[in-house]
C-alpha cells in the first residue's frame, strides 16, 4: 500500500477520454515519475490529485484519506504541495515576502498581504522563512524583488515556499521546463538533496528524461490516458512499448 493510491480513475472531457481506468501506487519516501507523450493525460491526472478536477470514476487516496471533493487548501493542509510548470510567485513582492505567504496560509487558512507588515523580526514565522531560504541557498536574495530572479531561482523559491509548509507529498509539474541546462542541473541537485535529506515523497511529471532518470525510483508511462508500463528506471529505457508510445513505431 502506497502513501498515494489512485484506483480506476477515469476522466472525460466531452467526447475525449483523458484518463481511462488509471491505477497507480506511490510508495512513501520515493520519487515516482509519470511520463508520456503530449496528450497522454499526465496533467489531467495531476489536477485530479490537487482538487482542480474531479474524476468521473475512481478514487484518489492520500495516506488513507480521499482527496476527491476537497478544496485545494484542504488538500494542502493534508500534506500535499504542488510546484507548477510555470513558477507561481508574486513578482511584485520580495523573496522574503513570498516565503511568508504559504506559512501564513497554512497557519491561518488565508493570507492577508498587510499581515507581512505586522510580523515581528523575531517571530516564529520569520525564523521559519529565513531558515528555509538559508537551506535553499537564497538567504542573500531575501530582499530582492522576486520578478528580477532568474528562472532557476524562481523555481528554487517556489520549491522553498512549498517546503515551508512541511508537506509529506511534493507534486512537481515539469519543474525544469524552459530552463537552461545549467539551471536544470542545479534543480536536479536541489531535488536530489530534498529527496535524500527529507522525509518526503515526490511525484514528478517531466518531459526531460535526464531529469527523470536522475531522480526517479519508479516510472509510470502513460499513453492515451492509460498506464502503459510501470517499472524501475533501468527497465524503462529500452522498453519497446515505451519507444513505440514516444516515437510512434516499434523498436
Amino acid at each position: 500500500m502506497g502513501i498515494l493510491e489512485i484506483k480506476d480513475v477515469s476522466k472525460r472531457f466531452g467526447g475525449l477520454k483523458a484518463l481511462t481506468d488509471v491505477n497507480l501506487s506511490v510508495k512513501e519516501n520515493t520519487c515516482h515519475a509519470i511520463i508520456g507523450p503530449n496528450g497522454a493525460g499526465k496533467s489531467t491526472l495531476l489536477n485530479c490529485l490537487v482538487g482542480k478536477l474531479i474524476p468521473d470514476t475512481g478514487s484518489v487516496m492520500f495516506d488513507g484519506q480521499s482527496v476527491l471533493g476537497r478544496a485545494p487548501f484542504e488538500i494542502n493542509q493534508m500534506g500535499i504541495s504542488r510546484v507548477f510548470q510555470t513558477p507561481e510567485i508574486f513578482g511584485e513582492l520580495t523573496v522574503m515576502e513570498n516565503m511568508l505567504i504559504p506559512i501564513f496560509a497554512q497557519r491561518d487558512g488565508a493570507f492577508r498581504l498587510h499581515a507581512i507588515e505586522s510580523v515581528g523580526r523575531e517571530s516564529e514565522v520569520i525564523q521559519r522563512a529565513e531558515a528555509m531560504l538559508e537551506e535553499m541557498n537564497m538567504a542573500d536574495k531575501k530582499h530582492m524583488n522576486s520578478a528580477s530572479l532568474s528562472r532557476g531561482d524562481k523555481r528554487r523559491l517556489e520549491i522553498a515556499m512549498c517546503l515551508s509548509q512541511r508537506p509529506r507529498l511534493l507534486l512537481l509539474d515539469e519543474p525544469t521546463a524552459g530552463m537552461a541546462r545549467a539551471d536544470t542541473n542545479n534543480t536536479i541537485d536541489l531535488l536530489r538533496q530534498i529527496k535524500e535529506e527529507r522525509d518526503i515523497t515526490i511525484a514528478i511529471i517531466e518531459h526531460d528524461m535526464h531529469v527523470v532518470f536522475s531522480l526517479a525510483d519508479r516510472i509510470t508511462v502513460l499513453a492515451q490516458g492509460t498506464p502503459l508500463v510501470e517499472d524501475e528506471p533501468q527497465n524503462i529505457r529500452g522498453n519497446p512499448k515505451v519507444r513505440e508510445a514516444y516515437l510512434g513505431e516499434s523498436a
